[in-house]
């Protein structure tokens, strides 16, 4: 049963991981084509970094990116907060299944959803729908935020509770023992949801497509437009570096949560030592 438990897993890693492999081995062929590899050569990633317009929705994206993972995380912070001060056990299960409805709906509901609500608030209000960065970072700062929560909640939910009220008895007040006692304890989860959050972003495209406009194009708006044609292969040099990227992202995000998982063991040890 072993045997066939490991040729299982195997299948199931070469289905997924299979065409992202010829398409990174494809980027270095000099010849252009998929049908035979002719010598390993970084014409295509030579080439795309002269491509003007690659590198404009690289930085609209890491912009992008970077201000809606952010803002989700000052809001998600403080919504885990609250949401572990709770008393009543029914509003907040309540509460924190609402919360989790934009990563379970499917993208194209949040996107259509999303782009119906602009319209719906430009035209109460009479003014043009002007679809943009703005209805992005919008967007995007809403399916990031149950991420962000799920990051950091239980990181407030394993913090001693003793510690915050012997700062408040202390005489130190609340903005104090949040910033000097809670946020040190919750920092780990908060730099995993930051991390998860900017992927996220960083690679969306079902959702940008429904909220944004042709004078701000992400990476991945950008390379459906090119492959939506004749497909340049420095189009697959730029996926390949996209690839390795959110890799090397969601590598430190888990070995930051493996640090942390030691750390509070650790701890438990040394509460049980004493």
């Amino acid at each position: 049963m072993k045997i066939f438990s490991k040729i299982y897993m195997w299948i199931i890693f070469l289905i997924l991981y299979a065409p992202i492999i010829v398409m990174i081995v494809f980027s270095f062929n000099d010849g252009g084509s998929l049908s035979s590899f002719t010598e390993f050569s970084f014409k295509w990633y030579e080439e795309l970094f002269h491509d003007d317009a690659a590198f404009g929705a690289l930085k609209n994206s890491l912009i992008l990116a970077l201000a809606s993972s952010v803002l989700a995380c000052i809001i998600g912070t403080f919504a885990a907060m609250g949401l572990n001060a709770m008393k009543s056990k029914y509003i907040k299960a309540t509460i924190s299944s609402v919360t989790n409805i934009p990563m379970m709906n499917p993208d194209i509901v949040t996107g259509v959803s999303m782009m119906l609500l602009f319209v719906a608030v430009a035209g109460i209000i009479n003014i043009p729908v002007n679809l943009g960065f703005w209805t992005m970072l919008i967007a995007h700062t809403t399916f990031n935020l149950p991420y962000v929560i799920l990051s950091v909640l239980p990181r407030f939910k394993q913090m001693d509770k003793s510690l915050v009220e012997a700062a408040l008895d202390l005489g130190g007040t609340p903005t104090y023992a949040f910033f000097k006692v809670q946020l040190p304890e919750i920092l780990p989860g908060i730099i995993s949801g930051l991390m998860l959050g900017f992927t996220l972003s960083l690679d969306d495209f079902v959702i940008s497509h429904f909220v944004s406009s042709p004078n701000f194009q992400t990476l991945p708006l950008y390379i459906y437009n090119q492959t939506a044609h004749n497909v340049k292969f420095s189009m697959y040099a730029l996926c390949a570096i996209v690839v390795v990227v959110i890799l090397c992202l969601l590598l430190l995000v888990n070995f930051m949560g493996s640090i942390s998982n030691y750390r509070n063991r650790k701890k438990d040890l040394k509460h049980m030592g004493a």
